[in-house]
């Protein structure tokens, strides 16, 4: 490109027709940090005029508490290295900061040398801004959310006022469990949440020893849906664990393994198994984990099952990692 400009006057016009109507700021400088070009997006960004920049340092237009860049950004050409889309904060004329996201590549001369710099800079504050009010947002639901969970386990407290403490442990913990999961959800924007996150954070609090508690699977995002669903069904298990199986003694372990299979529509299928633990005794009846497991969550399910095997409990389900109203 560098040659066909140098045969060509009509090159050189357009390509100066091109930098000269873009919108964003296209300016070049030399390698002391000194503004040899200024086009008319870096004016309309910055709020100088060519005349006022050219022959002046560019840190005009980087704020005292950024200076530090500029010598490290000409360390970089210098070498001959480009920089790709940094994200910094910028000067304007009248003093305004503004974001801006610079591309900053070595100018060749004739010669071969390193001659200065082209710096390309978008003026991206719309879309900070934009990302602060959604951070503010959330922060205010999931505070929100955090005392809509507080008040419903005070309610209970007062309205299961005949319930055992152990009955009201076991509610308490649920609604827990669920202000868990959401309050994961929240950092990620309630746009889903990672397989390993969401299985981590429900183990949390059974995690009494080293070695006890084993997780493996690929990290893949899920839906918010299927994280809450997840993050309950693990709840009760660990809770069962920790009380009958394998959690309840000294040597007992937990498996927890998930696949991703993409010959079924990229299907996660989920294991948990104990092992090491007090024989198992199947339930004479069953009981609100074992009733929310296989049938309240069963929506967000392909298939559950739930096996209280001699040796431990075993309990397996599949399902696609979106919600439904994704696309799953």
């Amino acid at each position: 490109m560098s040659e066909l400009i140098k045969r060509s006057p009509y090159a050189t016009e357009l390509l100066a027709a091109i930098v000269d109507s873009s919108d964003d700021a296209i300016v070049s400088k030399n390698l002391d940090g000194i503004i040899t070009s200024w086009n008319f997006g870096a004016e309309q960004i910055f709020g100088c005029t060519e005349s006022e920049v050219i022959g002046k340092s560019i840190t005009i237009i980087i704020p005292p508490d950024r200076q530090s860049e500029e010598p490290d950004i000409l360390a970089h050409i210098r070498r001959g290295e480009r920089i790709h889309h940094f994200e910094t904060v910028r000067q304007k004329k009248d003093g305004t900061l503004i974001d801006v996201s610079l591309t900053i590549s070595p100018v060749i001369g004739p010669d071969g040398r390193i001659v200065g710099a082209s710096k390309i800079a978008r003026d991206i504050s719309a879309r900070k801004a934009a990302e602060k009010a959604r951070d503010l947002l959330f922060r205010e639901m999931r505070h929100r959310v955090r005392n809509t969970l507080a008040l419903a386990a005070s309610i209970c407290r007062q309205t299961f006022h005949s319930a055992t403490e152990e009955e009201y442990s076991h509610f308490f913990s649920r609604i827990q469990a669920l202000a868990a999961a959401h309050e994961l959800l929240s950092r990620e924007s309630w746009e889903g949440a990672s397989m390993k996150d969401v299985v981590a954070k429900a183990m949390e609090p059974h995690r009494t020893g080293q070695g006890r508690i084993h997780i493996a699977g690929p990290d893949i995002a899920i839906g918010s849906g299927k994280a809450v669903s997840i993050a309950l069904a693990l709840h009760e298990l660990a809770t069962n664990a920790a009380k009958y199986g394998a959690l309840s003694g000294a040597s007992g372990t937990v498996h927890i393994e998930w696949t991703l299979v993409r010959e079924e529509a990229d299907t996660i299928r989920f294991h948990w198994q104990e092992r090491g633990g007090p024989e198992v005794v199947g339930p004479g009846r069953k009981g609100f984990g074992s009733r929310l497991i296989e049938r309240g969550l069963a929506a967000e399910f392909r298939s559950i099952a739930l096996d209280f095997q001699p040796e431990g409990v075993v309990c397996a389900f599949e399902f696609f990692p979106q919600d439904a109203q994704d696309g799953a």
